[in-house]
């Protein structure tokens, strides 16, 4: 083992006893003002700690990040702020990231599963977010569709990763309809994201590497009129292209990546 995946790997345990040890006292707190207040208290109060956990993802692992596009996102000052994020996901760093870069509410459409988990899903469970059980497809999107028309009328954004679960870096998933289909059924827009977060968190792997994670945030992309299908086309199109330019390597030949390793 080289010194500096050693090194990785102290830092990255190190990293996960200070989430472990923080999360704990945080979600007892958010548990504790969930009695006495309700929405977008609850939701900041979560934000503070995702706050810290990317604090800590810089300071002992050093994962920085570059945030492009961020003027594309409508302003809170805007009557119809209402949009669908749809984004790539390549690691836990964007969950806990994105609704640290943006000063509006947004609502996660997440597996139920997450809410069992101990204190961080009891925390989860206490935001106005979309929760689904996967195994039943239709009872999933019945309940999408309801709170996310009911989070539309109050001006909320609703966030998709259309891939459905977190994508290995250099790779593409199957990109599923149910954003396109919320955005046209509510008549709000759609706005691509693109991360390149696996380069410093891979997905399903607790060794964090250092590095800079950036995020590209695309124009808005109007559903009214459109096809759920078509328009998710378009979507994956700009992420995808965006991808191969903010990582090129990730997606350069296989082979070119060993000769730039051993050279």
């Amino acid at each position: 083992m080289g010194l500096s995946v050693l090194l990785s790997v102290l830092r990255s345990a190190v990293l996960v006893l200070v989430l472990t040890a923080t999360v704990i006292p945080w979600a007892l707190a958010v548990l504790a003002i969930s009695v006495f207040a309700r929405g977008d208290r609850v939701y900041w109060a979560c934000v503070g700690w995702l706050r810290l956990a990317i604090a800590a993802a810089k300071t002992i692992c050093g994962v920085d990040y570059r945030v492009h596009g961020m003027e594309n996102l409508p302003s809170k000052a805007e009557r119809n702020s209402a949009v669908v994020l749809l984004s790539k996901h390549q690691s836990t760093w964007e969950t806990f990231a994105y609704p640290t870069l943006m000063a509006h509410p947004m609502a996660y459409v997440f597996k139920r599963e997450l809410l069992y988990v101990p204190f961080f899903g009891w925390a989860m469970a206490r935001m106005d977010m979309i929760h689904i059980d996967r195994s039943k497809r239709a009872e999933a999107w019945a309940r999408v569709a309801a709170q996310g028309k009911r989070l539309a009328a109050m001006g909320h954004w609703v966030i998709m990763f259309p891939e459905g679960t977190r994508i290995a870096r250099g790779r593409k998933g199957d990109y599923k309809t149910g954003g396109t289909r919320l955005a046209i059924a509510n008549g709000v827009p759609v706005v691509p994201i693109a991360t390149s977060s696996a380069r410093c968190w891979p997905p399903r792997s607790l060794l964090v590497r250092p590095g800079v994670v950036d995020i590209s945030i695309g124009k808005p992309i109007p559903s009214v009129g459109r096809e759920p299908a078509e328009l998710m086309r378009e979507v994956e199109a700009w992420i995808e292209a965006e991808m191969h330019r903010l990582d090129p390597e990730a997606y350069a030949p296989a082979v070119g990546r060993v000769e730039r390793t051993l050279a």
